[in-house]
């Protein structure tokens, strides 16, 4: 028996794996949705990531603004840093009542949305736009800067680096975000561990006498003389920079529904579980810092001892520290640096979910494009991975992945989100209190926390907002408004589009009659194909149009139509400036102003090929065309698809003759009556002879 042969002619299982399927793998239906939601030991390294991340440079950021006046303002550091674990704790307790009240996804924006309005709510969703792609960007270049420290012979490749984990992160979440997820899992757990071992064993060695000392312990610093205000605000400024381990932690809110059932219950856990991580590592870390006496300034010429600053890239502080715990090039360093370098890349990861998710809802209330709320073949909203990952692109190049220029655009967005999605929850819980309510016990604590979180948010806003604005955080000040506008643009257009097209009592329709035409350039078995599906579709009559910019070519075709024995009248169209959609359109109309209000199809092959360079070969006249007469009153176009044998590759078919197809010699119904419009006459193979 010959084997199963499917109706191309191809062996099922045999059909060529496009380079789409390689890299994202087969489409899932529908019904597989609940099957990629995530328990919380897998949503864990997906929404913590970012959060657990901002620990690996926070610590950083925060003695390196300190340094500037001088060492002895490291002394506050453990002041600063207590300072930042609260507000951490506060915004953790907060974010765990919103959870619970709105679970749909939408977040801050949500909360906003529809307890501050419009406007608060399209300001949350510009800021948090803004902060998911300076998270990747910030996440990616913090992650390569910790890579050169380990291999700095890498550090001129630094923006091709950055990009090129920026497009790895896409592809690996257009896969799915289960599969992200596990492939993520291992890599954010092993960051964890290792850095959790070398707090533990640098602690112990400290309680034994022998506290571990950083490379630049010996490096001095000339800091800068400081009035009575600008002491402030260094430490404001120091405050702001080490806000930064606080980004991400509203990323669960706007990922519960990717969460296993309970939604609520399980997103909650995961978000106590990543603000309690976070808050050890972060204390850890900065304690071992200070042990260790890590000197970290902004510019690595500050540091008084420092060889070749010009040229050589400055040791990370997570560098430095694993280099005095555990010694400099030892199997524990590469280990602590591998992990953390992970983690940063992986940290970007968060906003490949957010970002997406975040965008369907706005498309879902019509302030994103619609497309943005469409899942992709594996299940996940592709459209804002693929803008997201772009946008990031762009601010690294910019940036040329500069960590210490892009951290000043960071957490100003965050900020925003976190002071109005609190605000919005008090309002919540009031308006409850004022409906009345079951369990006032449990909304009046609601109230506390979520009032308590706006206050503490909204100042940490105004501090970064002052320290940050002149080192480069006025971009995103610019940013944000535009997002808004466009935003508020694509709600207004789409609000205005279902206005004009909704059903009315007013508006009937009701053509009488039906012409087609099919336009032919060439004889040739696309224009035959075309001929054939028109006849089948018995319109009350039918015309060919050519439009005759080539006499030589004209006469050609006008005697290959009756040598091929074509019964449908043949209408030339002159076109003396070399025009096409113009004189097509003028003939329709004139056609429709004679003969009334009537349907016309036009019929126009179109070449389906395999390669993307296929489409720059052929020209784009039948584009044009269709665009032009679209615009005609009446006018329907029907395009008949020509699969040319590169096709095949892609479709596993080509184009071949179909049954029927000899219709295209058999008597029609005529034409209607008339000569047509100036300039146009018919060739006829019944009752006449070629036009000469």
């Amino acid at each position: 028996m010959s084997p199963l042969v499917t109706s191309e002619g191809r062996e099922p299982g045999t059909e060529p794996r496009s380079a789409k399927r390689w890299l994202i793998g087969e489409p899932l239906p529908t019904e597989k949705l609940e099957g990629q939601l995530l328990p919380k030991r897998l949503a864990l390294p997906i929404f913590a990531s970012d959060a657990l991340s901002s620990v690996a440079y926070a610590p950083q950021e925060l003695l390196m603004i300190l340094t500037l006046g001088g060492l002895a303002f490291l002394s506050f550091a453990p002041w600063v840093a207590a300072c930042v674990i609260v507000l951490l704790i506060v915004v953790v307790a907060s974010y765990r009542q919103l959870i619970k009240a709105y679970p749909s996804g939408g977040g801050d924006y949500e909360v906003a949305h529809k307890n501050l309005g419009e406007r608060a709510g399209l300001i949350v969703a510009s800021a948090l736009l803004v902060d998911y792609v300076l998270t990747v960007a910030v996440s990616v270049a913090s992650g390569v800067d910790n890579i050169i420290s380990a291999i700095p012979g890498l550090n001129p490749w630094r923006v091709e680096i950055a990009v090129g984990f920026v497009l790895v992160l896409m592809a690996v979440n257009l896969r799915g975000v289960r599969e992200s997820s596990k492939a993520f899992a291992i890599p954010t757990y092993f960051f964890i561990g290792s850095v959790l071992v070398m707090i533990v064993a640098g602690l112990i060695r400290t309680f034994l006498g022998d506290a571990p000392v950083a490379s630049s312990a010996a490096f001095q610093v000339h800091g800068e003389s400081l009035t009575q205000a600008a002491f402030i605000l260094l430490l404001l400024r120091a405050f702001s920079s080490g806000c930064s381990a606080l980004t991400g932690v509203e990323a669960v809110s706007n990922g519960v529904p990717a969460f296993r059932r309970p939604k609520i219950k399980n997103a909650q856990s995961t978000l106590v579980l990543m603000g309690g991580t976070a808050i050890v590592l972060f204390a850890g870390l900065t304690a071992l810092a200070l042990i260790s006496q890590v000197h970290y300034a902004e510019d690595p010429c500050h540091l008084i001892g420092f060889q070749n600053c010009a040229s050589t890239p400055q040791p990370s502080l997570m560098a430095q520290v694993a280099t005095a715990v555990f010694g400099a090039n030892s199997i524990p360093f590469f280990l602590i640096q591998a992990g953390t370098a992970c983690v940063l890349l992986l940290a970007a990861n968060t906003a490949f979910n957010g970002f997406p998710l975040l965008g369907a809802v706005l498309a879902r209330d019509s302030y994103a494009p619609k497309s943005m709320n469409t899942r992709g073949d594996r299940l996940v909203f592709s459209n804002g991975m693929i803008v997201l990952a772009l946008a990031a692109c762009a601010i690294l190049i910019v940036y040329q992945a500069n960590l210490t220029q892009l951290i000043q655009l960071y957490i100003i967005g965050v900020f925003v989100s976190f002071t109005l999605g609190q605000t919005g929850m008090v309002k919540h819980w009031w308006r409850m209190l004022q409906g009345g309510c079951d369990d006032r016990g449990a909304v009046w604590r609601g109230l506390l926390i979520n009032g308590f979180g706006a206050l503490l948010t909204a100042s940490v806003l105004i501090v970064v907002t002052i320290t940050k604005f002149t080192h480069g955080a006025w971009l995103v000040f610019v940013l944000m408004p535009i997002l808004f506008l466009l935003m508020l643009g694509v709600n207004r257009y789409y609000r205005d589009v279902e206005k004009e097209v909704e059903v009315d009592p007013t508006t009937t329709f009701g053509a009488q009659g039906d012409h087609a035409i099919v336009l032919v350039g060439k004889m040739q078995k696309p224009i035959l194909k075309a001929l054939d599906y028109a006849i089948a579709a018995k319109h009350d009559s039918l015309e060919a149009v050519h439009i005759s910019v080539d006499p030589e070519a004209t006469k050609h075709l006008e005697e290959q139509w009756i040598e091929q024995n074509i019964h449908v009248p043949l209408t030339i169209l002159e076109s003396p400036y070399r025009e096409f959609a113009t004189p097509l359109a003028k003939y329709i109309k004139a056609h429709r102003a004679k003969h009334g209000a009537e349907v016309v199809t036009v019929y126009m092959p179109q070449y389906i090929v395999g390669h993307w360079w296929e489409s720059l070969l052929h020209n784009r006249r039948a584009s044009r065309i269709r665009q032009q007469i679209m615009l005609v009153h009446g006018v329907t176009v029907a395009l008949v698809p020509w699969l040319l044998d590169s096709s095949e590759l892609i479709y596993g078919r080509r184009s071949r003759p179909l049954p029927g197809q000899e219709r295209r010699g058999e008597f029609v119904r005529p034409a209607k009556q008339g000569h047509g419009p100036h300039g146009a006459h018919q060739v006829n193979p019944v009752e006449r002879k070629p036009h000469r």
